[in-house]
């Protein structure tokens, strides 16, 4: 069985965990556990925390801890998001016996991939109000998403809740031998893997960091910092992340799609 290492990133204690072959990072502004990882030192991006969300870690961990050499799975989750067994879909998990449900081991099965992603939600069929509310400047380039569910894709969503147009900028951004794809994927899809959450081995991690963070760092020069504000654009980057991970994922690895549990804390 070829051992599993997965991080818990998170800005509140996550005690229900502890003790567990989960190790957390700290991304928080208080202070933290003495056993928990911060990622504020050496090489590190903490001062973008408010708008990388758990991707400081992410960096952190990639320029300081990892081993290329390592033959191990490295996973991420973060608090309230937490990866489970897959006899354990479906069933009630709360706090209490979230320990019983923990994904805690690489099943043999996972020999057959490269890469375990979260099994994704659909962000098709919202509300008609809601659509003309938040997606009034889509529906005026193209009406029929009023009537057309299909219509209601990854980049019409980003659109409603994240800004308008952000993702086209963003996508110019990306290499150009991801620019086409990419587009497509955002335009074709209207369900995505979420949170930003997977498990891999550390040359694909490293292949997978080497791609996100320099993107990002050019969006940057796009959007800056003192635009984004409240929950719609604060945090643009983690969701520029999110969405650009399942498209990478599935275009670079043989993925799986694996389940995940939300717990409300």
């Amino acid at each position: 069985m070829i051992p599993l290492e997965i991080y818990c990133i998170t800005n509140k204690h996550v005690n229900f965990i502890e003790n567990t072959n989960y190790r957390i990072g700290w991304v928080g502004k208080e202070d933290m556990l003495p056993d928990y990882l911060t990622c504020n030192d050496k090489d590190n991006i903490f001062h973008k925390e408010k708008y990388y969300s758990e991707l400081t870690f992410h960096y952190w961990y990639w320029k300081n801890l990892m081993n290329l050499n390592e033959n191990k799975w490295i996973g991420f989750c973060q608090k309230r998001r937490f990866w489970i067994k897959p006899e354990s879909e479906g069933k009630e998990i709360n706090i209490g016996n979230i320990r019983d449900h923990l994904l805690l081991n690489s099943p043999d099965s996972w020999k057959e991939y490269e890469s375990i992603i979260c099994k994704p939600i659909n962000i098709s069929g919202a509300k008609k109000i809601k659509i003309l509310k938040r997606g009034w400047k889509s529906i005026i380039k193209n009406p029929s998403i009023l009537f057309n569910k299909k219509k209601e894709n990854i980049c019409f969503h980003f659109d409603m809740h994240h800004g308008y147009g952000n993702m086209d900028k963003a996508i110019e951004m990306l290499d150009v031998s991801d620019i086409e794809d990419f587009k497509k994927f955002v335009y074709t899809k209207n369900s995505f893997n979420p949170h930003i959450m997977f498990i891999t081995k550390p040359n694909i991690l490293d292949q997978w960091f080497t791609k996100l963070f320099p993107w990002l760092e050019r969006c940057e020069k796009k959007f800056g910092f003192e635009s984004l504000l409240g929950y719609d654009t604060t945090r643009l980057y983690a969701y520029l992340a999110e969405r650009y991970l399942s498209f990478w994922f599935k275009k670079y690895t043989k993925y799986l799609e694996s389940p995940w549990v939300f717990i409300d804390i």
